[in-house]
């Protein structure tokens, strides 16, 4: 942290006034808003620090080339020596999958706002498939640079080995490695030199204050097939986008890919069909994977949409030329755990009667000596994180009569990052927490830090805390300071 730090002082000419530790995705990589004083311009940026120098590599010479071309992505504005940390430009934290929640929670019924989003989103893709791949160091990106018969294959076997074996489905090896085998080599033919961006999905497209979208997290993008990355954004299976829609934004899709470049578009729908089936097989592989032997729980939900997603594909004729593979995909979308059910098809949300209650997080410090703040909210008391593990203020005379809240403590806290490196565990698992009890309809969650006295360290989380998820959610906080006699609440208003 102390390197970012430094990283942005050399740029900015200044210290940081403020950070904020931003919630991780999927890789190990580690955000960190950082705020330039008044007058400073801008205001911040996103520090990062990464732990793989060359995925750290790869997605800062594609930002760096793709911005070059004028397209939208984040902006490198400083890099380390080694590249194991740089600075970006800030652009949010409203995702355009954060702007699709209405749509998603109504049974798929996305309204037009909503569909503009999504066409807005996916008429800038073939800017950065074609226009993005002029010139580009393919050799730059991360290995394999290509997507060629090799990186098809793994995926399929991935899907085969991580999801098909585990239903325990009787099927004849050689005949669906053949099939396999056929439809690797019909999904890499046509080449191309165009850019893959190999994740493109709504959570990957940030939204600033116009909806105009933003791509990130490019850095495993290679060589490959345009229709790879259309066929990801649209037919994801916790999406649930529906057919209609789908026929539409692939049409939109193409009037755009078409003022790039030539289009056979009886071609381009065939083939997009093949990595539709592809797509399908591929997530659930990952989701065999991350569900079934890593237990969590995101990707065992996400399996019944996909599976549907599949079944229709399969209703449709798609795997028709695969024959064998046909067969097993058939009766593996038959067995009974697939069986569809209400749980497995997209189901309309409640209406809104005006009565439901908005989630409200009560945070609280206080002192182990006096015991955890008790729960009034009849829930279980949620979550209590131990402080007191961190060097204590409260040994030193100068700190003995202030508390987190006074400047020269935080200071103290800060100094050597043991606090903010703490927090940024805390701010993941609460910003999971949230997010999935926003989503479940729950009103209540409740935040406990403790400490020896309830007065320094246990003060300092609590108050970040608290503005962290009021900031980021804007949802009611209710923040007490049981020892120190304080309490306030940060009123609900517009997220970032």
């Amino acid at each position: 942290m102390q390197a970012l730090l430094q990283l942005f002082r050399d740029w900015c000419g200044h210290a940081p006034v403020n950070t904020e530790r931003l919630p991780g995705a999927a890789s190990n990589r580690q955000y960190v808003r950082l705020y330039a004083p008044a007058g400073v311009e801008p205001q911040s940026v996103i520090g990062v620090i990464g732990q793989s120098h060359d995925e750290n590599h790869s997605f800062i010479y594609l930002s760096r080339h793709f911005a070059g071309k004028g397209l939208p992505v984040p902006r490198i504005l400083a890099v380390a020596p080694d590249e194991m940390r740089y600075l970006q430009t800030d652009l949010g934290n409203r995702s355009l999958y954060q702007a699709l929640r209405r749509g998603r929670e109504s049974g798929a019924c996305y309204d037009a706002a909503e569909r503009e989003l999504i066409c807005r989103t996916l008429r800038r893709l073939p800017e950065l498939q074609v226009r993005g791949a002029e010139g580009l160091d393919f050799s730059q990106c991360l290995p394999p640079t290509e997507f060629d018969h090799t990186a098809a294959m793994f995926d399929l076997n991935y899907f085969k080995y991580c999801f098909l074996r585990t239903t325990e489905l009787a099927h004849d090896e050689l005949r669906l490695e053949a099939d396999l085998q056929r439809l690797a080599t019909d999904l890499v033919s046509g080449g191309g030199r165009t850019f893959l961006y190999r994740d493109f999905q709504a959570r990957n497209v940030l939204l600033d204050a116009d909806d105009n979208p933003w791509f990130i997290d490019f850095q495993g993008g290679r060589r490959g097939p345009v229709q790879y990355d259309v066929a990801s954004y649209l037919w994801q299976a916790s999406a649930r986008y529906p057919r209609e829609l789908r026929e539409e934004m692939v049409g939109e899709y193409i009037d755009a890919l078409k003022a790039l470049v030539p289009v056979d578009e009886e071609a381009f729908r065939r083939r997009l069909r093949l990595f539709v089936l592809f797509r399908i097989m591929q997530v659930l592989g990952t989701y065999g994977f991350r569900g079934y032997f890593e237990r969590k729980k995101y990707f065992i939900d996400s399996i019944p949409p996909a599976i549907a997603n599949l079944r229709a594909l399969l209703d449709a004729g798609v795997a028709r030329p695969y024959a064998y593979l046909a067969d097993v995909l058939q009766r593996m979308v038959d067995l009974p755990q697939f069986e569809v059910t209400a749980d497995s098809a997209p189901v309309a949300a409640p209406a809104d009667t005006g009565t439901r209650r908005p989630l409200v997080v009560r945070v609280f410090s206080f002192s182990y000596r006096k015991g955890i703040p008790e729960d009034v909210s009849g829930n279980g008391g949620g979550y209590v994180f131990d402080c007191r593990g961190m060097h204590n203020p409260g040994r030193y005379a100068a700190y003995q009569d202030l508390t987190g809240l006074d400047s020269s403590v935080q200071t103290f806290l800060e100094d050597d990052a043991e606090v903010l490196t703490y927090l940024d565990s805390v701010y993941k698992l609460a910003d999971a927490h949230v997010d999935n009890y926003q989503e479940r309809g729950f009103t209540d969650l409740m935040f406990s830090f403790g400490c020896t006295g309830g007065r320094h360290r246990s003060v300092y989380c609590a108050e970040h805390l608290a503005e962290h998820l009021n900031r980021r959610f804007g949802i009611e906080v209710r923040l007490c300071h049981r020892e120190q006699g304080i309490e306030r609440c940060l009123p609900a208003r517009a997220k970032i």
